[in-house]
């Protein structure tokens, strides 16, 4: 399955820098890996949700995906490529560097999905389990024992200062997951940090952070990440 280029791609590859060179911090760019080898084409119990999740978790790409061209564009110009620890968003990673080392970082993981425990006769896809499970997890903080909302902020937190620390030295891709993303671009925005270009939330797409010029309207970020998760 070819990844076609969407309009944003070249506005986030190739975007001219908004500062004078020598005083401008690299770009920040945020990308979701492809997609997963796993059907989505089901019912489930929310026991059933949660081993499925553990799959995805442990799953790689589903083949034959190309990689678009704006993304392997800033991939390969950018100074470091950083990529999470599942297999998802390592396999990612590898098809926009290529044979450029990269970072392989725990703290980028996806913040947890648990379901509510509802009886087994409720069945649901597995996308509106995720869309369910992300909505009690942000507002009712049901973690059930995983990650809470709040060590997930607090991570999220850590990984927007260490982005702000590497691009120092120039552009920065991250390669990971999409609601984890979306906090650790809320926690960029918190910093100083504009959004200058956007593809949404579908597999593939990145978003584009600056320092300093006029941002791109972020629009109803959090609940966009979860409808695409």
């Amino acid at each position: 399955m070819s990844v076609d280029a969407i309009s944003a791609e070249d506005q986030i590859a190739a975007s001219p820098p908004t500062q004078p060179a020598a005083a401008r911090a690299g770009a920040i760019v945020l990308a979701r890996h492809g997609e997963p080898n796993l059907s989505r084409k089901i019912k489930l119990s929310a026991a059933g949700y949660a081993a499925w999740w553990a799959r995805y978790e442990a799953v790689g790409l589903l083949p034959g995906q190309t990689a678009p061209a704006g993304l392997v564009a800033f991939g390969r110009q950018a100074a470091v490529i950083l990529s999470s620890t599942r297999p998802r968003a390592i396999e990612t990673a590898k098809a926009v560097a290529g044979d450029r080392a990269f970072l392989i970082e725990p703290q980028l993981v996806e913040a947890p999905l648990p379901p509510p425990r509802w009886p087994d006769w409720f069945r649901l896809s597995p996308r509106l389990w995720g869309v369910t499970s992300r909505t009690f997890w942000w507002f009712f903080n049901h973690h059930d024992g995983q990650e809470s909302r709040k060590a997930a902020q607090a991570r999220a937190d850590a990984a927007a200062d260490r982005l702000a620390l590497l691009a120092a030295e120039g552009d920065v891709l991250v390669v990971a997951h999409g609601f984890f993303n979306t906090m650790v671009g809320r926690s960029l925005r918190r910093h100083g940090w504009k959004l200058k270009a956007s593809q949404g939330y579908k597999y593939w797409a990145m978003r584009r952070f600056e320092r300093g010029g006029p941002a791109t309207p972020a629009g109803p970020e959090l609940a966009a990440a979860v409808l695409e998760s």
